[in-house]
């Protein structure tokens, strides 16, 4: 049986691969590792198959033609056999001690019939450049160590949400959602937090560093000057995600539950501002323009909420060069404290 299926998207990653995959390896028999090689022309594939044949019972390989980062875990979803489905980027890793007490819990709430929809985990920004730390930690908000429900959760402060590397969701949660990322593009990992999560009533929170968030590199997407040139990724990815799910059907969720729905969606929407704001021009003037045209078009109950009834409204009513300015400068606030860069 395999209890976690772990899903490593790689393209053109042979440089740090094996540190990412040998932190996976000490799961034995218990899990599966997918290496999904994304159209690499490096060494990707060759060195996923001395793993896939060094380990057959552990590690399969999915060589497949380019298609970003969404495609590969996409693949991911589509090969897996295990109860638990985690994403583990190329470049990043796990904390030993901590990935075998997941896994035990996972064994232990398995075999004492506890069907998880998702487990949360704590991670770290792993800012390797400056060898400097930062966890992110739900310790304040969610019970520990047990199963709960979103009415024994407390509210998130705004600015805090979610992140993709603290989630793992059961299969069946996924595929039920019908959860598909978007190929060739950046930021698609809002799409993986949001859409499984009406799907998601039976929680349990360990609070272990378990993923380990690798920063530093220039090329990397939340690189503020990547963020800027990719707006138009970012608002692709928030036209899909705004139109999954109507507001009357995330009110038909328990209180909570819906609370923490909208106040993820918010967070994403300030986020975006910075992709617009942070080297503003008319070509982003226009194309941000039309998201909320076609938000308003297509969802018009949860445009209002998001558009009119919450903070995100507040930056709308401040002149042009102030709202650049308090956005662009509370994002070096967040950088500056995790460590990002």
């Amino acid at each position: 049986m395999k209890y976690i299926s772990f899903v490593v998207p790689c393209y053109n990653s042979s440089e740090y691969m094996r540190h990412c995959i040998d932190t996976l390896l000490p799961g034995g028999d218990d899990v599966e590792i997918i290496i999904v090689n994304d159209g690499s022309y490096d060494d990707t594939s060759k060195i996923a198959h001395e793993y896939e044949r060094s380990y057959p019972n552990i590690v399969r390989v999915v060589d497949k033609e380019n298609g970003g980062h969404g495609s590969g875990v996409n693949a991911g979803i589509d090969n897996a056999r295990g109860i638990y489905f985690k994403v583990v980027d190329s470049d990043d890793w796990v904390d030993n001690e901590a990935y075998m007490e997941l896994l035990a819990t996972v064994k232990r709430n398995y075999h004492n019939k506890l069907a998880i929809d998702c487990y949360f985990t704590d991670f770290v920004y792993e800012n390797v450049i400056k060898n400097s730390q930062y966890r992110l930690t739900m310790e304040k908000q969610f019970p520990q160590n047990g199963l709960f429900g979103w009415k024994d959760t407390k509210k998130f402060k705004t600015g805090k949400f979610i992140m993709m590397h603290a989630v793992m969701y059961s299969l069946e949660v996924l595929k039920k959602s019908r959860t598909r990322l978007l190929e060739h593009t950046f930021y698609v990992d809002n799409i993986y937090i949001y859409q499984p999560l009406p799907l998601c009533h039976r929680l349990y929170y360990l609070p272990v560093p378990f993923y380990r968030y690798f920063i530093g590199r220039n090329d990397q997407s939340i690189n503020i000057d990547n963020m800027v040139k990719r707006y138009d990724q970012q608002l692709r990815v928030m036209d899909y995600v705004s139109n999954l799910y109507t507001l009357d059907y995330l009110k038909s969720l328990s209180k909570k539950h819906y609370k923490f729905i909208i106040h993820h969606l918010e967070n994403l929407s300030f986020t975006t501002m910075l992709f617009v704001y942070g080297n503003y021009d008319d070509m982003k003037k226009e194309a941000y323009k039309l998201y909320w045209k076609e938000f308003k078009k297509k969802n018009y109950k949860l445009y209002k909420r998001i558009r009119h009834e919450s903070l995100v409204a507040l930056p709308f009513l401040l002149v042009l060069p102030l709202r650049k300015i308090v956005v662009v400068e509370g994002y070096k606030v967040v950088k500056k404290i995790t460590n990002w860069g």
